[in-house]
């Protein structure tokens, strides 16, 4: 049976994974984002989730022993951004930048890019692309934004926004895929593992009403 290391800290990553019968192995890439980007000088929303979420995958990779894992392990890298009018908005990190994300982003439409990046740890072979949802934003008060920065979730998530929290009331509709606002797309995923040769449902390692079980 194959199985799956996540390489990202995202609990939402997470969290759908498991509820889709997958229980991966998590290990967390610790890279310098915005480096990253700087050094490959990109731009566009697509491709610096793409790029990020290779980077991740790779440092994975290359951090562990692949012979401590069996033959059918395949490793997943994710990264996420927003874009609004060209502008690709990461984790803000800091209050400042993400009260200044939000008075772009309040009443205004964007778009959600989640790169994935799967790599084969026994043959090396990898495939990555990314998922693109239109996100629609309530336009929300000075207050409601003061309050939704108290709470520091939007610090930690790219374009200071998750659906599935405190963010989730602020999120007026979206179009696409709704997993990928959450930073992974089943949909994609499934044709990635296609492209390598492994079929979706042989991945099920966990009923999805069991949780982990570990």
């Amino acid at each position: 049976m194959p199985s799956l290391i996540l390489a990202s800290a995202s609990p939402s990553r997470l969290s759908t994974l498991r509820s889709a019968g997958i229980d991966p192995t998590v290990i967390v890439s610790d890279i310098d984002e915005e480096a990253v980007v700087d050094r490959y000088q990109v731009t566009a929303g697509d491709q610096v989730s793409l790029l990020l979420a290779r980077v991740k995958a790779e440092a994975v990779a290359d951090a562990i022993d692949s012979s401590d894992y069996a033959a059918d392990t395949y490793l997943l890298g994710c990264d996420s951004v927003l874009d609004i009018d060209g502008v690709s908005y990461g984790k803000p990190l800091t209050r400042e930048r993400a009260r200044e994300q939000w008075m772009v982003m309040r009443g205004r439409s964007a778009t959600l890019f989640s790169g994935h990046w799967l790599i084969n740890m026994s043959t090396g072979a990898s495939v990555g692309a990314s998922s693109a949802t239109t996100i629609h934003l309530a336009d929300i008060a000075d207050d409601e934004v003061e309050a939704y920065l108290e709470t520091d979730e939007p610090l930690h998530v790219a374009g200071a926004l998750t659906i599935d929290g405190f963010g989730g009331a602020y999120v007026s509709g979206i179009e696409g895929d709704h997993h990928g606002v959450i930073g992974l797309s089943l949909p994609l995923l499934r044709q990635l593992f296609g492209r390598l040769g492994v079929r979706w449902h042989t991945l099920w390692n966990v009923r999805p009403d069991q949780g982990s079980g570990r």
